[in-house]
């Protein structure tokens, strides 16, 4: 079943982890599929993995190198994509970094580019979409925060007050566009396998595992298919929400 059949989707973030995979999905579902990120070679073998997971021959990809923090960047690649496509149906704004460490040691430059990427990353890609989705009446924007957004975290003080910002983001943005048929939502994952996880201790792993009542990391195809729920017809009625992909962690 192709839930997302001639949509035309973009997603920053998109070359590697959770990005990836939710790019990856949405090709299985045919949509049109934009990648946004800083690694070219990356990109360029994403773009090619999305080709092999197309649904339909005419599916349209494509990448685009950029700094999401950047208003100006943001503003011309978006641009473009929408010229050349007549339209983007649905953003996922998952572009994401960490500079951990205690608030008494951190560093200036790390609060800021934590809130750049993490947080101005989202406000630069709606202000960039929001009005042709407005005239279209039509859009799906999906924005991944964190369960840390919602808990906090020790050492994560910048990162847990952008993605809380994330959330305070998203249903400001709902509530200013629900009569329009524009549906703004949130996905925050728990512990999420990836390279980063693994290079984890035994003991690491344990005292994550006993915070997950289902005792398991989720997976990036777990968030993945919570992003194709939220950007197709599915979820038309579900605006302004959070929707916690962590095994229980906060209930």
């Amino acid at each position: 079943m192709h839930l997302l059949t001639k949509k035309r989707a973009v997603v920053t973030g998109a070359t590697a982890g959770i990005g990836r995979e939710i790019a990856l999905e949405y090709a299985k579902h045919g949509a049109d599929v934009a990648i946004l990120g800083t690694n070219l070679e990356r990109a360029e073998q994403v773009l090619k993995e999305l080709e092999q997971n197309r649904a339909f021959p005419e599916q349209k990809f494509c990448y685009k190198i950029v700094n999401v923090a950047s208003t100006q960047e943001m503003q011309e690649a978006l641009s473009d994509i929408l010229n050349t496509w007549s339209g983007i149906d649905i953003l996922v704004n998952n572009a994401g970094i960490t500079r951990d460490g205690l608030l008494m040691k951190m560093k200036e430059q790390d609060w800021d580019e934590v809130l750049d990427v993490n947080l101005k990353s989202v406000f630069n890609a709606c202000q960039a979409v929001i009005r042709p989705m407005m005239k279209a009446r039509f859009g799906k924007i999906i924005n991944v925060s964190s369960v840390v957004g919602l808990t906090g975290n020790a050492g994560q003080v910048n990162y847990s007050a952008s993605k809380a910002g994330v959330i305070g983001f998203t249903k400001s943005l709902a509530l200013e566009v629900a009569t329009r048929g524009i549906c703004v939502n949130c996905i925050a994952p728990g512990f999420i396998k990836t390279r980063m996880t693994d290079e984890l201790s035994d003991a690491q792993k344990e005292a994550i595992f006993a915070k997950i009542p289902m005792g398991q990391l989720g997976t990036t195809k777990n968030i993945a298919d919570a992003a194709v729920f939220l950007a197709s017809n599915l979820s038309d009625y579900i605006t302004g929400q959070v929707l916690t992909v962590d095994g229980g962690m906060v209930m």
